[in-house]
Order: structure tokens, then C-alpha cells, then sequence
């Protein structure tokens, strides 16, 4: 097969040398004839003429010769294409319209397929990524994976024999005070084979050993590339070389390398997990440890399940108290990288898809008027022998140049419209840095181009080799045009429908974000500054340190002019923090830990409440006089409230949080939005609040990794921001401020994903309108072109000049109206169905009459001003140019 593609391309470009050759091989064989003759006993020429007789005329062994090797059709290909890039070269104008027009399309679908290429089908960037897994906790309760404890972790681990390898990880941030300057740092910390599991190696050095990992190991820990150089000059002494990590010197036993990413966050410094407390490594109701595992070859995910369910059969039985109610779940591990964001892209591809629909519909109209001025040209091309099959594939061959020259137009935005949306939406996409114009979204390009151009060019190809050609023959026949502009008219509807549907998308979308950002947060977002402090390491040696290193803090930022007020807390609203605390009321205890409800636990000081001036609906919120050495009390919120104490007060009830104690319930506040607007986590509804005053020592001296400060101020963050920095400083020198962002900030954020897909697809909406007037443009444009001649005898009978701008307007706007009708009918079909599984919509119903309303007057409006102009000059036909027009 490869050899004959060799031979045709080489008979097609070298074809001199091919005639040279032929020649020379018939003539071997001619005078191999003539000499068997001669041989046989005829005379010389009687044996030329009988091989003469023999081999028949040399043009036709040629032209056989030809076909054999297929060049004939290479040829007529060859020929094509020329042919092709004459004709479009004769037309500039149309040319050039048609290939911006294809070139918005293919460029908007190659974009978008770069996005799920790079986030949904690229493999993950490690050895034989379809056999990496994670490995969940089930809680049949909740009816959701969750993580596991470091505990269930060491268990699943000696028994996991499905897997080659298991590995834990956790993420933990650190503060970073030597080398340089202090600096706060997000890291993970992770079990001796973690990298081994994933199949990667490192930059430099090795991976913790098992001795390493493990409680009173050694402190040893591998920092990412951009730490090694920033902190040690890219230098290979940087191997055993310190760093103090919250206090603790820590020598660096490796460095990783460049294009290491795992997870959807970034972390600079890994240390062993098997170094952490012992109260933290075996409580079994601490969850918050990640599993990722590599399956045994062969093994399916159903069958590792069913054998890690046995294991934690045996667990439960072991640990009824905890660990009761509990299973496993094995998820590829891609899943959880683009579980959320999935069905967003199929949606913006589908959505991208429909734009490049309107493009096909608008370049097929455009080659049907075309192909109908180009009657005449077919008619003698068919009359001097052409074929309808030769005339189609002259066609086909003509719009598949012009996609071709829109793909390659279209590459070249899509890579610069790539690189604008990245710098502004990388932040709501998973795998953003592995986003990029690779040979896969390369050969989409083209493969989209071929089939485009096959697409569009079919149908006007078709029917005009179809058309009744002979009357094109006739001097001034204008042959016959009403089947084209009837195709023409019923693009222009398709056009305008999927425009709607398109628009119709974009403006629920805005409709919700309008929705969301009156939504009721359940606090006062505006004039809050949120920021974490990485606390000094000589203040979180113990719990009274803690408590008075907070303290001390928050005197100094309430002494700064222009705050209000300012309070800790360990979590903040819509920040993605999950505190799920398992509990009971009353003596209604379950009978294991992983049966009890979750309530989303604050753990706060006294002017929480104030700070974010949420409602006190009744009783009082905790305050200074609930300390370590008083009796345990919570405040829970109205949801709570409302499931658990029906009718009744809750205030003196009693709320139990395991391994923590009993606190007597003191108040009921309003609830608070703690996700991204518009969506709440089922498990986590309820809202308790307890004093980290009251916080005993064992885990007070852990707390000020994930404690956050807010800040109510009336001043500007920049403003503020320095002054905060002075006040932190100022208690210690080794403390750090980070992650500082506004309220309105974070609000906003929470609303990615709806902001994201609207952008896009009001882009697409936008491009699919501004086609489908140039579309409707066209139509009308040309049927004045065509009736030229009847315009001017209505205008000779007496026609005012309103009255054939009013017929032109009129004829645009009934094709409008067609297609909003047909929109509207699609729009709600599809946006019912895709809303059941995108939860995009917030407020408003997939059937919103504003929104309907709205764009349907926008698209009709939009029509009427396309043809304006194709109007206006239609009631300037001059009656007696129009009666001799042909």
C-alpha cells in the first residue's frame, strides 16, 4: 500500500521523468516483440508491423498505463485544485468573507477543543496513568466519598492487594523562616511511596525512606523546583542542605522537578506523613487524608473495590464505635480533577459547535448564490462532455480549499484567543497549565476543515448539478434561481433558531448571576477583609500560647485606625473550607461515629458575630466569659435548629461533638451561605459555633494552620492591608500574612461556575448573531438582486417607494420570525434537558419568559437592521434601469 502511494505521488509530481520512463519501457518491449517474430522467421519489417498490430496505439497503452498507477486521478485532483484556487482568486470579495466567516467557527471550535483536550482527555502526566485510582472512604450515610483517617490509611495498607502500590497524602501549609526571609508556604504531607506510585521520579535526590516515615523519624522533607532555585540558586548542594519549617530544622533529601503537578493545588515543600502527632495519627475520626493507589495489571476497579469493602468489613467490626456505617470507593484518578468543570466544557463544545452550524449555513448560502450566477458555466462545461459527478467534485473541491484556508486562518485565533481566555479564566479551570495547541488539536483543526468543507459545499454542489442547466444556454436566460433562494431562506431560518438557542443560553446565565448576587448570604459581605496568619513557632508550643498569641494579635489590628472590628475563626465563607464535625443531641447517640449527622463546625472568638453581623435570631452568641475553664457551650444556626428541634428551643439543649465533649446550646443564629452561592452541600447544612477559647490544649496547638482573621473596614484593602502587616510584625518578627482577599472578592469567585461558562458562551452568542445577520443580509441583498426587474415593474405600475421597502422589510422579518419561532421550541427542549445535569440556573427556570422575551426581540431587531440596507437600495431602483435589466 505504501509503495503504490509512492509510485502515484511521485507520477504526479515528476511526471517527465514518469513519460520518459514509459516510453522507454513500452519501447523495450516492442522490440522484445519484434525480436521473437524475427526469431520465429518473419523478415524484419513484417515483424515490426505485426508488433506494431500487436500492441495497438502507444497513446492508449499510455492512458492505460496511467490509470493503472492511479495518476489519472491524481491529475484530475491536481487539476481541481488548480482550477479551484483560480476561481477563488477571480472572486476576492467572496473569497475573503468566506473565509474570515469559517475562519470564526473552526477558530472558536479549535479553541474550545484545546480546553477539552488539555482538561478532559489528556492522560495525566504520569507512568501508565490509567491504572492510578483513589481509594475514598464511603459513608453509606452522607451517601458521598469522603477522606480517610491516617489510621484507616495503615490499615488499608497492610491488606490492599489489589494494588501494586498505596500511597496517603494530606495537605498542610507550613511557615518557612530560614533560608531568607519568612515566608508562608503551602505543602502536602505524604507517605514514603507516594512518588513512586504516581511513576515520577526527581530533579534531584530521592523519596523518604520507611524509617523517614514514621513518628519520630527523622526530619527530612522534598521542595519543589521553584523553592530550589528561588532558595538555593538551582544548586545540587542544596541536598542535605536545612530549612526551618515552623520552627523545626528539616534538611532536604530531594527536589523535584519542573513540570511536577498533582492535585488541583501547588505545593512547594512534602514532608513524611508518618511524622505527624500521634493523636492525630490515630484518631480514627480525624478524615483528612487522600489515598492514590496503582492497580495490579488486570485488575478492573469493580474487583479492587469488592476486595477493599472486605477490608473495611473487617475493620468496622474491629472499630464499631467509629468506623460502623463505613465502605471504600475507587475513582479513577483523573475523576476528581474534572468531575466539576465536565460538564461546563461539553456544554461550551456543544455550544461552539452550533456556532460553527450558523458558519456552514452562512457559506452555503453564499456558494448557493454564487453557484446560481455560475449557471451558465456549468451548462457549457456539461455540454462539452463534463459529467454532474466531475461538476460536483469540482464544487466539493472549491469549498474544501476555502475551509481549509479558513482552518489554517482559524488556527491562528484560536491560539491567540486561547492564550487571552487562559490569562483570565485559568483560575476556574482544572489542568489549566496543560492547555496548548499540541499535534491532537492540530489534526482536529484539519479534520474539522475537511469535513466542514464537505459540509457546506454538498448541498449547493447537489443541486447544481441537479439544476435544469440547458435554459442557461439560451442568450439572456437567467435560468432557474427560486429553488436556490428557497434554500437560501431556510438557512437563514436554521441560522437565526440556533442563534436564539445560543442566546437564550447566555441570557439565563446572566439572569442567574443576577440572581446570585442579590441571593441572601446570611451575613454583611461588603467592607470584610479575610487573611490567615502563620503564627510565630515559639507561640504554638502550647494551647495557653496559642490562645494568647491570638489574643495579643487581635488588640494590635483593633487598635488601627479605620477598623471596626476584627475576630478569628476557622473558617470563612465560600473559601471551599469543609470542618464536617460528626454529632447528636441530646443522649440520641448513633451507634458509630460514622452514623452521626455533620454539622459545619466554626470554631470562633466572641465577635464573630458582630464582624460579620450576622442575625441573632435568639438567645446570645458565645462570648469572653466562655473559656477554658467554663462549661462548654455552642451556638447552632436556624437550619440546625429547625431539623433538629422542630417547634421546640433548642437554648440549654445539649449538642455532643466526639472526642471533644457535650456543650449546652446558648443561641441560634441565622445560617450563613458558607459555599458558592447558590448551591449548598447536603452533609454540611447545619452550622454549629463553638469558642477556640474552649479548645482544648491537644488541638489548640494545631488550629492556627487553618485560622483565618476577619476584619470589618470601611477603608480600602490596599490601604488597610499595610497597616495589618506592621500589627503582625509588630507581635512577632517571624510571623507572615497570607491569602488576604476581600469578601466581595471571595463572593465573586464562588460564582466561576456560572461567570465562566457565561463569558463563553455570550461570546459564542454574540459571533452566532453577527454571523446570522450577515446570513439574513445576504438573503435579502440577493433577492433584490433577483427581483430587480419585478420592483421596477411594480414601480412603473405606480408602486411607492415605502411601500418596496416595506415588502423587502417585511420579507426579512417573516424569515426573523420563523426562525425565533423554531429557536424558542428548540431553546426550550435543550436547555430543560441540559440544566437536569449542568445546575448552572439559579433563580430563574429554563423556561424564563423574561429571558425569552428578551431575545427574541434582540434577534428580530437584529434582523430588521440587516435589511435595512438591502431595503433602501431596493426603493431606489431607478423603474427604467429596472426594465431593461438582464
Amino acid at each position: 500500500m505504501l509503495s503504490d502511494l509512492l509510485i502515484r505521488a511521485r507520477a504526479l509530481f515528476r511526471r517527465k521523468a514518469v513519460e520518459s520512463e514509459l516510453d522507454d519501457e513500452l519501447r523495450f518491449h516492442f522490440e522484445q516483440q519484434v525480436e521473437k517474430l524475427v526469431q520465429s522467421g518473419l523478415p524484419l519489417p513484417e515483424a515490426r508491423r505485426r508488433a506494431r498490430l500487436e500492441f495497438g496505439g502507444s497513446d492508449q497503452i499510455k492512458e492505460e498505463c496511467r490509470d493503472a498507477r492511479g495518476v489519472s486521478l491524481l491529475e484530475a485532483l491536481a487539476q481541481d485544485i488548480r482550477f479551484g484556487l483560480r476561481m477563488l482568486r477571480k472572486s476576492p470579495g467572496f473569497t475573503a468573507v468566506a473565509v474570515l466567516t469559517l475562519a470564526l467557527g473552526i477558530g472558536a471550535n479549535t479553541a474550545i477543543f484545546s480546553v477539552v483536550q488539555g482538561v478532559l482527555l489528556a492522560p495525566l502526566p504520569y507512568r501508565e496513568p490509567d491504572r492510578l485510582v483513589t481509594v475514598w472512604l464511603n459513608n453509606f450515610r452522607l451517601q458521598s466519598p469522603t477522606d480517610l483517617s491516617y489510621r484507616d490509611f495503615l490499615d488499608w495498607q497492610l491488606g490492599a492487594l489489589p494494588f501494586e502500590n498505596m500511597s496517603a497524602y494530606a495537605w498542610r501549609s507550613f511557615d518557612l523562616s530560614s533560608p531568607g526571609n519568612p515566608e508562608h508556604l503551602e505543602g502536602r504531607e505524604i507517605s514514603s511511596s507516594f512518588l513512586s506510585t504516581l511513576g515520577v521520579g526527581l530533579a534531584l535526590g530521592r523519596e523518604f525512606s520507611v524509617e523517614e516515615d514514621r513518628n519520630a523519624g527523622a526530619p527530612v522533607a522534598i521542595i519543589s523546583n521553584g523553592l530550589w532555585r528561588d532558595r538555593f540558586g538551582g544548586s545540587a548542594a542544596a541536598l542535605g542542605k536545612p530549612i526551618v519549617l515552623d520552627g523545626v530544622e528539616t534538611t532536604v533529601v530531594g527536589v523535584l522537578r519542573p513540570d511536577f503537578r498533582f492535585g488541583t493545588g501547588y505545593a512547594d515543600v512534602y514532608i513524611p506523613i508518618g511524622q505527624r502527632k500521634l493523636v492525630d495519627a490515630n484518631d480514627r475520626t480525624a478524615h483528612d487524608v487522600e489515598c492514590v493507589a496503582r492497580l495490579k495489571p488486570g485488575v478492573s476497579l469493580g474487583q479492587a473495590e469488592a476486595e477493599m469493602n472486605a477490608i473495611q468489613e473487617n475493620i468496622d467490626r474491629l472499630n464499631p464505635e467509629t468506623e460502623q456505617g463505613l465502605g471504600a470507593k475507587i475513582i479513577p484518578a483523573k475523576e476528581p480533577l474534572v468531575g466539576d468543570v465536565r460538564g461546563t466544557l461539553l456544554l461550551l463544545l456543544g455550544a461552539v459547535g452550533v456556532v460553527l452550524l450558523i458558519a456552514c449555513a452562512n457559506v452555503a448560502s453564499l456558494l448557493l448564490a454564487r453557484s446560481a450566477a455560475r449557471a451558465r458555466e456549468f451548462s457549457i462545461r456539461a455540454a462539452l462532455g463534463a459529467g454532474r459527478g466531475r461538476i460536483v467534485r469540482q464544487l466539493i473541491t472549491e469549498s474544501v480549499l476555502l475551509s481549509v484556508l479558513g482552518g489554517v486562518l482559524g488556527l491562528a485565533a484560536a491560539k491567540w484567543g486561547l492564550s487571552a481566555a487562559l490569562a483570565t479564566l485559568a483560575a476556574d479551570l482544572p489542568r489549566s497549565d496543560n492547555i496548548h495547541v499540541n499535534a491532537s488539536v492540530l489534526f482536529f483543526a484539519l479534520g474539522v476543515s475537511i469535513v466542514v468543507g464537505i459540509l457546506f459545499g454538498l448541498a449547493p454542489a447537489l443541486r447544481s448539478a441537479r439544476a435544469d442547466l440547458q435554459p442557461s444556454l439560451n442568450e439572456g436566460g437567467r435560468g432557474s434561481t427560486g429553488g436556490h433562494h428557497r434554500t437560501q431562506s431556510g438557512l437563514v431560518i436554521v441560522q437565526i433558531a440556533l442563534t436564539l438557542v445560543l442566546l437564550a443560553g447566555a441570557g439565563l446565565l446572566f439572569r442567574s448571576i443576577q440572581h446570585l448576587w442579590k441571593a441572601d448570604l446570611g451575613f454583611e459581605s461588603q467592607h470584610l477583609l479575610t487573611f490567615q496568619v502563620g503564627l510565630s513557632p515559639s507561640a504554638t508550643k502550647t494551647g495557653a500560647g496559642v490562645r494568647a498569641a491570638y489574643q495579643q494579635l487581635l488588640d494590635r489590628i483593633r487598635q488601627i485606625p479605620g477598623v471596626q472590628s476584627a475576630e478569628i475563626t476557622t473558617e470563612v465563607p465560600m473559601t471551599h473550607q469543609v470542618n464536617a464535625i460528626p454529632f447528636w443531641v441530646d443522649s440520641h447517640r448513633p451507634a458509630s461515629v460514622a452514623e452521626a449527622p455533620r454539622t459545619l463546625g466554626f470554631i470562633t472568638g466572641p465577635d464573630f458575630q458582630q464582624v460579620m453581623r450576622m442575625p441573632l435570631i435568639r438567645g446570645r452568641f458565645i462570648g469572653r466569659q466562655d473559656t477554658i475553664d467554663s462549661s462548654l457551650v455552642a451556638v447552632i444556626d436556624s437550619e440546625l435548629a429547625r431539623t433538629y428541634f422542630p417547634g421546640k428551643d433548642p437554648i440549654g439543649r445539649t449538642i455532643t461533638f466526639p472526642q471533644v465533649g457535650d456543650y449546652r446550646i446558648i443561641g441560634v443564629v441565622g445560617h450563613v451561605q458558607h459555599w458558592q452561592v447558590g448551591f449548598s452541600s447536603p452533609f454540611t447544612q447545619n452550622q454549629s459555633y463553638v469558642s477556640i477559647y474552649q479548645i482544648q490544649d491537644r488541638w489548640m496547638t494545631t488550629i492556627d494552620t487553618w485560622t483565618w482573621v476577619v476584619v470589618r473596614t470601611p477603608l480600602d484593602a490596599s490601604a488597610v492591608l499595610p497597616e495589618i502587616r506592621k500589627a503582625v510584625f509588630g507581635a512577632a518578627s517571624d510571623q507572615t500574612v497570607y491569602h488576604a482577599q476581600t469578601m466581595p472578592a471571595i463572593v465573586s469567585e464562588s460564582m466561576s461556575p456560572q461567570r465562566f461558562p457565561l463569558i463563553l458562551l455570550g461570546s459564542f452568542a454574540g459571533l452566532a448573531l453577527l454571523l446570522a445577520s450577515i446570513g439574513i443580509y445576504g438573503v435579502i441583498s440577493y433577492s433584490v438582486t433577483l427581483r430587480v426587474h419585478e420592483i421596477g415593474i411594480r414601480m412603473a405600475l405606480g408602486a411607492q417607494t415605502r411601500a418596496v421597502f416595506r415588502m423587502m422589510i417585511g420579507h426579512g422579518l417573516r424569515l426573523a420570525l420563523a426562525g425565533v419561532a423554531t429557536g424558542v421550541a428548540a431553546a426550550l427542549i435543550l436547555i430543560r434537558l441540559l440544566s437536569s445535569f449542568t445546575h448552572l440556573l439559579y433563580g430563574v427556570g429554563a423556561d424564563d419568559p423574561v429571558t425569552f422575551t428578551a431575545v427574541s426581540l434582540l434577534v428580530t431587531g437584529v434582523a430588521i437592521l440587516a435589511c435595512y440596507i438591502p431595503a433602501r437600495r431596493a426603493a431606489k431602483v431607478d423603474p427604467m434601469v429596472a426594465l431593461r435589466y438582464e
